[in-house]
């Protein structure tokens, strides 16, 4: 089973834990991910402490394959967003729940 965790999700966390309205929320959800976003394309890596670390990296062009019709295709150069879990993500994931 897969769950999602949406934008609305979020909002509905700000707004219940530290008790901002749902518009002051959003606005502070929004804010959040635009200010990653322009730091990410400017700087190029981001470090957010205890969290981990988002890179950009670019992928060369290279020939891809349609694995059904076998048709070869180009594939654009492009930049791709790289993620990497600090230690303390890592553990927290891997910790076993002591009960």
């Amino acid at each position: 089973m897969r769950i999602n965790l949406t934008k609305k999700d979020l909002v509905n966390q700000v707004y219940m834990q530290i008790g901002f309205s749902k518009r002051i929320s959003e606005s502070l959800i929004n804010d959040f991910f635009s200010m990653i976003i322009t730091n990410l394309k400017k700087e190029k890596k981001i470090k957010i402490s205890n969290f981990g670390t988002f890179s950009i990296r670019k992928k060369k062009s290279r020939i891809g394959r349609n694995p059904k019709t076998k048709e070869e295709k180009n594939i654009s150069e492009r930049n791709v967003v790289l993620f990497k879990p600090s230690k303390d993500f890592k553990e927290f994931i891997n910790k076993v729940d002591e009960e």
